[in-house]
């Protein structure tokens, strides 16, 4: 029997409406690439007025920085709540059945996009240890969400697919890779993919990660790692380092939780408790004491550092890797609107460093890719994401499966230190959300389930 497409084709080329989400989609998918573009190019700036302010007196970030950081959460705790952390949990959160429309606008907003631009960048100017990348998913997720308003009610395209796709736009144009775009859906989003949208959303992922490469150029976001021939000598020493960027990793991730969750009963938790603002200041100071005694090494994100250890222009001292730990600590804690991606991979990559360092320069560009993408994966407990995201961003596909397993090996070993970073944050998240909201969602459900 012969079954001709054709009335289907017919109706599809047709069908204003499918038309219509097709063209929001991609429109707004381009729109939320370049406003991470954006983003970006302002939180370049701010690095480099902060590097301004440090070059004309050294001792200006102990004022500068713990003044900037207790302005910064003021702001964020008075005008965006939101907006505060990475932003990655907020999007989590905001896929759960509980959150409802009266609610969603407590995580992921257009509101909360333009603050979240704001305040990141503000602490970037005060030298903080922060990345952008994490901010991008919230940022983006933001934009994309404003396609509701645009496209036929009952689309292929739902609240769960925009939200995943615009989150995952946000990585892949601030990371340069719009693969690593995809994978980040699909391994910390997409718990429910939309089967008959995903074609689309992919799409839009990959023309925001496109955007992001034709502002910043086809070029490795770290530089270009030229890795010598592997072989056997890499096994051991590649062994140690996802061994210790694990144990690392899964220790970070365990200090975000604790820290985050207010639920401390120490001195400092109990501070941050009843004077976040004068808190914040406290770890303001750290971080500028960290960064002064490093000669400026631990101050934002850790771009530069990284990018000197890839291209081996520069050999990081020992100590840079656990300062860096804890100005990234420090930072996150003090409650400003923070990522933890470039931090995690500048740490990372010293990690892999000290380990070269200490086996006589053996191995030193392998090591290092393979400390960014150990402690990257340990501390997200996203190993694949991990992996595809370093992959493109050093242009190291020569070590494609030392890679992987490097990821997977600190993987496991992060699990038996500490739970998922996100998805613990993303319920801390719920929190936020009236009790009333949260029983009568349960009660619902409930109902449906006697039903």
């Amino acid at each position: 029997m012969h079954i001709t497409p054709e009335p289907d084709l017919r109706r599809e080329l047709g069908d204003w409406r499918v038309w219509t989400v097709r063209a929001v989609v991609i429109l707004l998918s381009g729109l939320a690439g370049l406003t991470v573009v954006g983003f970006s190019w302002l939180s370049d700036v701010a690095v480099e007025r902060f590097t301004a302010l440090r070059a004309m007196a050294w001792w200006s970030p102990l004022i500068w920085t713990p003044a900037c950081t207790a302005l910064v959460v003021w702001c964020t705790r008075r005008f965006a709540p939101g907006a505060a952390g990475s932003g990655i949990p907020q999007v989590m959160a905001t896929l759960e059945t509980a959150v409802g429309e009266a609610e969603r606008g407590l995580f992921v907003s257009l509101r909360l996009t333009v603050a979240k631009i704001l305040l990141t960048v503000g602490g970037l100017l005060g030298g903080l240890s922060l990345g952008r990348e994490g901010p991008s998913v919230q940022i983006a997720a933001g934009v994309m969400l404003q396609a509701r308003r645009l496209i036929p009610a009952g689309s292929a395209v739902g609240l769960h697919g925009l939200l995943v796709a615009g989150g995952a736009a946000g990585i892949a144009a601030a990371f340069n890779t719009p693969l690593g775009g995809v994978m980040f859906a699909i391994e910390e989003l997409a718990r429910a993919p939309e089967q008959r949208s995903s074609g689309l959303l992919i799409a839009g992922i990959v023309l925001a990660g496109l955007v992001g490469v034709s502002a910043h150029g086809d070029t490795a976001y770290f530089g270009v790692i030229h890795i010598p021939v592997i072989g056997l000598g890499l096994l051991l020493p590649g062994l140690l380092v996802a061994i210790v960027s694990g144990l690392a990793g899964g220790l970070f991730s365990r200090l975000l939780i604790a820290s985050l969750s207010g639920k401390g009963t120490d001195r400092a938790s109990r501070l941050r408790a009843r004077r976040p603002v004068l808190f914040a200041a406290a770890c303001g100071l750290g971080v500028a004491l960290i960064g002064v005694v490093t000669g400026g090494a631990a101050f934002g994100s850790g771009y530069a550092s990284t990018r000197h250890m890839v291209e081996g222009s520069t050999a990081m001292p020992f100590a840079y890797a656990p300062f860096k730990f804890l100005a990234t600590w420090l930072t996150t804690w003090s409650g400003v609107p923070a990522g933890i991606f470039a931090p995690s991979l500048a740490v990372g990559a010293a990690f892999g460093n000290d380990v070269a360092l200490l086996l006589y320069g053996a191995q030193v560009p392998a090591l290092i890719a393979l400390g960014m993408v150990g402690f990257l994966a340990a501390a997200t407990q996203a190993p694949l994401t991990s992996f595809i995201i370093v992959m493109e961003m050093v242009d190291g596909h020569a070590m494609v499966l030392s890679l992987m397993m490097c990821a997977l090996i600190a993987f496991a070993v992060a699990r038996l230190i500490s739970p998922a970073l996100y998805p613990t944050l993303a319920k801390l998240q719920l929190e936020r959300i009236p009790a009333r909201t949260v029983a009568r969602e349960e009660a619902q459900e409930e109902t449906v389930a006697v039903e």
